[in-house]
C-alpha cells in the first residue's frame, strides 16, 4: 500500500531532489528548447513541497489535486497546466481514501498520463514526458501481484531506461521538434524528470 504520509514525503523529497539538479535540467533542455524546464520544475514543485507540508487533509485524493492546483499557480506557461492536470486527475481518480494499493495507484497515474495527452496533444513515441511515464505506468499495471517495493522499483528502472531511450527517438512536438534532426541524440528533460520522480516514490515508499 502507498499511504498519505508516503506521498507527502515522496513530494518533498521530489522537490528538493529536481532542486538540486535544476542547471543538469535546463542543460538537457537547452539542447532542445528554452532552456527552462529545470528552473520551472523547480518552482512549482516548491509550491507542491509546501502544500504537501501544510496541507492538513487526510485524503490522499485531495493532497495530489492540492499539489496539481499549486503547480499550476506557480509554473504557469505549458508545462504547468501539463504537469498540474496530471496531478489533479490522478487525485480524483484516487478518491477521498488515505492509501491505496498498486492498482489504484496505477490507476490513478493512467488517469494523469491520459489528461496529459488529451490536454497537450502529444503521444507516445512523440519524445515527451510521456515516452517516460507511459512505460512506468505499464510496468506498474503488469505488478499488481508484487509487494508495493517490487512494484516500485521495477517501474522505476522502466522510467529510467526508457527516458534515456528518448535520446534515439524525434522530436514531434513542442519546441524540440524544431531543433536540427528532431533532437536525436538528446535526451528529453521532461522524460528525465519523470523517471527522477518515480526513483524519489520508490525511495518514499520503501
Amino acid at each position: 500500500m502507498i499511504q498519505l504520509g508516503q506521498a507527502r514525503t515522496w513530494i518533498i523529497d521530489y522537490a528538493s531532489e529536481m532542486g538540486s539538479r535544476v542547471e543538469e535540467l535546463n542543460g538537457l533542455d537547452a539542447a532542445l528548447a528554452d532552456g527552462d524546464y529545470g528552473t520551472s520544475m523547480h518552482r512549482g514543485l516548491a509550491a507542491a513541497s509546501e502544500t504537501a507540508k501544510t496541507s492538513e487533509t487526510e485524503s490522499l485524493g485531495d493532497l495530489l489535486k492540492s499539489i496539481g492546483m499549486a503547480m499550476v499557480s506557480a509554473m504557469g506557461g505549458s508545462s504547468g497546466p501539463l504537469v498540474g492536470t496530471f496531478f489533479l486527475r490522478m487525485g480524483t481518480s484516487i478518491g477521498d481514501v488515505d492509501e491505496t494499493d498498486i492498482a489504484g495507484w496505477a490507476a490513478g497515474m493512467r488517469a494523469g498520463a491520459e489528461g496529459i495527452m488529451s490536454l497537450g496533444g502529444a503521444a507516445l513515441g512523440d519524445k515527451t514526458m510521456l515516452d517516460s511515464l507511459v512505460p512506468a505506468i505499464e510496468k506498474l499495471e503488469a505488478s499488481t501481484e508484487l509487494s508495493t517495493q517490487e512494484a516500485l522499483a521495477g517501474a522505476a528502472v522502466t522510467a529510467m531506461e526508457a527516458a534515456e531511450a528518448t535520446a534515439d527517438l524525434v522530436a514531434r512536438r513542442g519546441r524540440a521538434s524544431y531543433v536540427g534532426g528532431g533532437g536525436v541524440g538528446h535526451v528529453d528533460p521532461g522524460a528525465m524528470g519523470v523517471a527522477i520522480m518515480f526513483a524519489n516514490l520508490e525511495a518514499a515508499v520503501n
